[in-house]
């Protein structure tokens, strides 16, 4: 079968830079990869096709003897895989970087003394709408895992050693063949310490953490939004192995409030305001966060108005000193039941304004 050209098979230009040229090898190793295709050898055939052609494009030299004679490379052409192998030192050394993060193993030498981060935690608080205005002061427990105490982490029952792990020799990694290659895992018994516990702590029954609660103050500042992410840095779990703890993450959440909808750094509220004040203008009193505050209404005020007060929202997160707006949106209070006198002056008025009315002597008087 013919070969297909290299730069082809790369999905490349003929000008393309070592650095682009690696970087679709990579997409297509990973695409067409055995493990990620079992059993189909089309994908197989296509990760050898990249795998040869970046081989050669790679290699300055063989790129250069390449562009000059094609396949035949003047009679120094391509030997197969299996020359792949032993031109460059075998699959893992050039691709071990390329597969360590999908494989969960890798590339190096041994992982002794590697430990593991400790896992992040989350916790979540809830505000009031009016809390937001100077923020709060959480009093958190957290149940996390702590270093033990009885073996200071090491896992090991005090004065007994770790003794080398029997399944990886103490290189923290063993090797799996996987068809035609051969991959370096992290070995499952030492988890790539290299190291095997002899006796374990009864404390902490080998694993070097015990569960504990850590109480702390945590302070969510004024301002915050609803589903907002606080980190906490080094609050977390304790690491293994001498590994940093891992960190404490906060979700807030801020209750509905029946009042008010707050948008952004504004909040909405809506007021019943008395028909005589939108027509003739007036003060009205209107709820803030904080209490209440008289608004003035202009005469000949409509229903569905929105009016602002500034200054009256909630404060800018990260921003000192600046706070949002109240936005009031006006409807007009109709009363149920009026009297006697208040029925006759409205009387009068709609005689005035020649508007024909319903009264207790008949409809459309």
């Amino acid at each position: 079968m013919t070969k297909r050209d290299y730069y082809e098979v790369l999905n490349v230009a003929r000008t393309a830079d070592a650095e682009t040229i690696k970087k679709n090898y990579r997409k297509f190793a990973l695409q067409y990869h055995p493990d990620r295709n079992p059993g189909d050898k089309a994908s197989e055939e296509k990760f050898k096709e990249a795998a040869e052609a970046y081989a050669i494009l790679s290699d300055p030299d063989k790129r250069a003897r390449y562009d000059q004679f094609g396949h035949s490379m003047g009679g120094a052409g391509f030997s197969g895989f299996e020359g792949f192998q032993d031109a460059f030192g075998g699959f893992n050394d050039i691709f071990g970087d390329l597969f360590e993060g999908f494989f969960g193993g890798g590339g190096g030498g041994r992982r002794r003394g590697r430990g593991q981060r400790g896992a992040d935690l989350e916790y979540t608080v809830e505000l009031e709408l009016v809390e937001v205005l100077t923020g709060k002061t959480f009093d958190l427990e957290i149940p996390r895992k702590e270093t033990c105490g009885e073996c200071q982490g090491t896992g090991a029952e005090k004065g007994s050693k770790k003794k080398v792990c029997t399944d990886c020799g103490g290189r923290g990694e063993v090797r799996v063949s996987q068809g035609f290659f051969t991959l370096r895992r992290t070995c499952s018994r030492c988890h790539g310490e290299g190291e095997a516990i002899e006796k374990p702590c009864p404390a902490c029954h080998s694993e070097g953490r015990v569960r504990k609660t850590r109480k702390l103050q945590v302070k969510i500042p004024a301002g915050i939004e609803h589903g907002s992410r606080l980190r906490v840095t080094g609050e977390g779990e304790a690491g293994q192995g001498g590994a940093s703890r891992g960190d404490l993450y906060i979700q807030v959440l801020i209750k509905k409030n029946k009042t008010f909808e707050r948008q952004g750094h504004d909040i909405y509220c809506e007021v019943l305001i008395p028909y005589t004040v939108a027509v003739l203008g007036g003060e009205v009193e209107v709820p803030t966060l904080t209490g209440k505050t008289s608004l003035e209404i202009a005469g000949g005020t409509q229903a569905g108005k929105v009016l602002k007060i500034k200054g009256e929202g909630v404060p800018a997160f990260g921003v000192e000193g600046r706070r949002g707006d109240e936005y009031v949106k006006v409807d007009i209070e109709i009363p149920t039941k009026l009297s006697k006198l208040e029925r006759e002056l409205l009387e009068k008025l709609a005689g005035e304004r020649k508007e024909k009315i319903q009264t207790k002597r008949g409809l459309f008087q």
